[in-house]
């Protein structure tokens, strides 16, 4: 049982590390996006790695990190470091959910933010990802 956890553990964080990629990288796009949707070609292809960025790659990979999540919490038991983590992954998963409305202007050739708006938004699952790290690795204990 032990090796188990520790192999779901190995994928959890794999999977992960490709949400994270995914979740940085796609405000990236959208910031060039954002500046050549005048040039029709380069939007189209834009279009493209977004789409596939976001469902092949992102999507999949924060659907694996809740499974394994949840079963190394259920393994692991309930702490209030995990309780943190936890709300910080909703939080990250709000985000995810929220790109895809962008992604969805993009495609419809609606988007009307400009390429400032992404760069500013590119950060956020950073700092999140940092309190992530800080719970997981700190582990500090809270007196409730």
């Amino acid at each position: 049982m032990h090796s188990v956890y520790l192999w779901v553990k190995v994928f959890h964080v794999m999977f992960m590390v490709a949400w994270m990629a995914s979740l940085l990288y796609l405000p990236r796009l959208f910031v060039y996006h954002a500046d050549k949707v005048n040039d029709k070609i380069t939007s189209e292809t834009f279009k493209i790695m977004e789409y596939r960025l976001y469902f092949y790659i992102g999507t999949p990979s924060l659907v694996l990190v809740w499974i394994t999540g949840l079963y190394l919490t259920y393994i692991l038991g309930i702490y209030g470091w995990l309780i943190i983590k936890f709300f910080a992954v909703i939080i990250m998963t709000i985000y995810h959910i929220w790109l895809l409305k962008f992604l969805k202007n993009f495609k419809n050739n609606t988007n009307s933010k400009e390429s400032l708006f992404f760069r500013k938004i590119n950060e956020i699952p950073f700092f999140i990802l940092l309190i992530i790290l800080i719970m997981v690795i700190i582990k500090p204990e809270f007196p409730w």
